[in-house]
This record gives C-alpha cells, structure tokens and sequence, in this order.
C-alpha cells in the first residue's frame, strides 16, 4: 500500500509541475489575449485605418519600453512624447538591437495608463502585432501608428486625460520554425546584419 501510496504522490506532483510549466509558458500570449478581449490593463483596440475626426484639443502620448529580464536585447523608444490633436494619426517608432552573437525572437506586449484611456487608443500597425527576429547585430527601428478616438471628450472617466503612456514590454520566444530550418540549412545566415 504505501508503495501505490508514493507512486500517486509522485504522479500528483508530476502533473502539478508540468500544470504550472504549461500555465508559465502561456502566461503571456493568454493574459495578452485576455487585455485585448476585455480593456483590462489598458489594453488597446486595433483600427485598419484613422479616424475622420479630428479635433483642436490636444494629448500628449508618452512611450516607455522594458524587458523581460532575460531577453538580452536593448530596447527602447526613440522619442520620449509627441503632442497631437485627438483623432490625428500618430507614427512612433522603438528600436530593438541584438548584441548578442546569436539570433534571439521576441514578442511585444503592451498596456495603456491610465487605464480608462486604452479603450480609446487605437493601433493602426505596430510591431507588437508579430514576432520579431533579430540576427547577431541587428539594429532595427519599428514603427507603431495610433490614434486617440475623438469619443474619449465624452466618457466621464477618460475626458479628463492630459497624458497618455503607451508601454511596450518584450518577451523572448522560441525562434520561428523556418528561421530555425534556415539556420540549420545555412549556418552562414548567422551572420550580422546592419
């Protein structure tokens, strides 16, 4: 008995291990998708074009960018705010750089403060929206286009907004399979590229 006893104890342990490895490996794509879905976190909402309004008041749109600890890249914004009249399309960028001498993914996620303003924060295209790779040196700049939707004057908790912080942290992720491939194929695509 005390032998079923020890092997059910080890077979509950091994399911809560591998439970808790799956749940941390999809932690980020789920609480991502979660943001998107409900607006929490000041989730942003995505738009294929700009708005037809535009109006003479004003926002500032501030930009912070982090990293997961471990992910060995530099990221940062390349302007710190940029002042426009809500409705008005915004063109931002962030720059990723590898110094490392071996290609690293990664993938974006992102939050608006304060909160009650995301709702009305629009993303046109960004580079959040797709993995990015980087080869051993690469330097890249990555845009993101936005708007602040003109219903934010109406809503009795965001109208009262001066400042917008639109914040990117990225995560490393697993090479992309054809990267993977292109690599084993071509050993030389390792090479950096400026």
């Amino acid at each position: 008995m005390a032998i079923d006893a020890k092997n059910k104890t080890v077979l509950q342990l091994v399911g809560v291990v591998t439970f808790m490895g799956a749940m941390g490996w999809a932690s980020v794509p789920l609480y991502s998708w979660f943001c998107a879905v409900t607006g929490y976190g000041g989730s942003t909402s995505v738009a294929t074009a700009a708005s037809d309004t535009i109006l003479d008041r004003t926002i500032k749109v501030r930009f912070d960018a982090s990293k997961e600890k471990s992910l060995a890249w530099e990221f940062k914004p390349m302007q710190q705010e940029m002042e426009l009249r809500i409705g008005e399309e915004g063109l931002a960028f962030y720059e990723a750089y590898n110094p490392t001498d071996r290609p690293i993914a990664g993938q974006a996620t992102y939050n608006v403060a304060p909160f009650d303003a995301g709702n009305f924060f629009y993303k046109i295209e960004c580079f959040c929206f797709t993995e990015q790779v980087l080869m051993p040196g690469e330097r890249v700049e990555m845009p993101v286009s936005f708007f602040v939707d003109p219903e934010i004057v109406d809503d009795p908790d965001a109208k009262f907004a001066k400042h917008i912080t639109l914040s990117y942290t990225f995560y490393e992720i697993d090479l992309p399979e054809n990267v993977q491939a292109a690599l084993a194929t071509d050993p030389g695509a390792q090479a950096p590229v400026n």
